[in-house]
């Protein structure tokens, strides 16, 4: 009985204590509490200074500058991670490539939570017919492979967007057809979530509320449901991030993604296993930011995915 009582009471401290934060202190609190979320988020913010503040120090001209007398020159004090087959400094370009990696990551996931939102939302929030036919196209989306779609489309479509002028810097169309795949190939998962979020939210009170008031359909879908729907979105968006660097790498390792002049983390792979043993600077360096940014995405979005846990205890004493 004395154990029992003393656990009730430490129960209702915690509760007591828990009520006295705002949701959103709970949720940093959590994930705080997280120690290799907060690594993960230290090693992020330092792989994107590293990526885009680069580029005050270097110019996208010397990331492309070849000089074939210093061609898999090892690493020295001039060039630390020493330079490819054709002269290039890898530093630079691991600076810039960085960018595109990262970004395809970006715009990637937007695509994929758009779709994935809308269909998912729709589906789960009109039910009947609209739900099974939706939900009948996600699994026969389910049912393709998506390395091969991202193989032969970005086979297709690779050379037949021109190059891009964005900013002054110049991008491979290319850019723009493995952002696409990547995210119309990746929205399934996040669409059933939402949708099973919606089939439970609907019912709830302040939503018969909401239609009693006369509110339209979609002012109920994104400024009633939606916004309690946000926590497995941003769950989903922060590891399909992760998910779009290692397809774009992978297509780009097998020469099929990113294509010249552009460079990114994956097609700086391209060719480098001829020189496994005899230049490992070619793989290294861009290898082990791939894995150190994936890694420390994945420890971010589970540490984002306990911290919006409602479930989740906080020790906030």
């Amino acid at each position: 009985m004395a154990v029992s009582a003393e656990s009730e009471v430490i129960k209702f401290q915690e509760e007591f204590k828990s009520e006295a934060l705002t949701p959103g202190q709970l949720v940093r609190l959590r994930f705080l509490r997280h120690k290799m979320a907060v690594f993960g988020l230290i090693v992020l913010v330092l792989l994107v200074l590293y990526s885009f503040g680069g580029a005050l120090f270097f110019t996208e001209a010397d990331a492309n500058y070849t000089d074939t007398k210093l061609r898999l020159s090892a690493p020295t004090s001039e060039h630390p991670f020493g330079t490819d087959t054709v002269g290039r400094d890898i530093l630079i370009r691991t600076i810039y490539g960085g960018q595109i990696s990262i970004l395809i990551g970006l715009f990637a996931v937007v695509v994929e939570v758009v779709v994935g939102v809308i269909i998912g939302s729709i589906a789960g929030y009109y039910g009947g017919w609209i739900d099974g036919l939706l939900m009948r196209f996600t699994e026969a989306m389910f049912n393709i492979p998506q390395l091969f779609l991202l193989l032969v489309m970005a086979k297709f479509f690779g050379g037949k967007i021109p190059n891009l002028n964005i900013l002054g810097r110049e991008f491979s169309g290319s850019v723009v057809v493995i952002v696409v795949i990547i995210g119309i190939t990746s929205w399934m998962y996040l669409a059933r979530i939402i949708r099973a979020n919606f089939l439970s939210l609907k019912e709830r009170e302040f939503v018969l509320a909401a239609h009693t008031t006369g509110t339209s359909n979609l002012s109920i879908i994104f400024s009633h449901i939606l916004p309690n729907s946000i926590a497995p979105i941003v769950v989903s968006a922060t590891l399909g991030v992760a998910n779009a660097i290692i397809s774009e790498a992978y297509i780009s390792f097998l020469g099929l993604g990113v294509q010249p002049p552009t460079a990114t983390w994956g097609n700086m792979l391209e060719g480098a296993y001829n020189y496994i043993e005899t230049a490992p600077w070619l793989w290294i360096f861009p290898g082990s930011l791939i894995v150190l940014t994936v890694l420390s995405i994945n420890f971010v979005g589970d540490g984002l995915r306990d911290a919006l846990d409602p479930h989740a205890l906080v020790d906030v004493g």
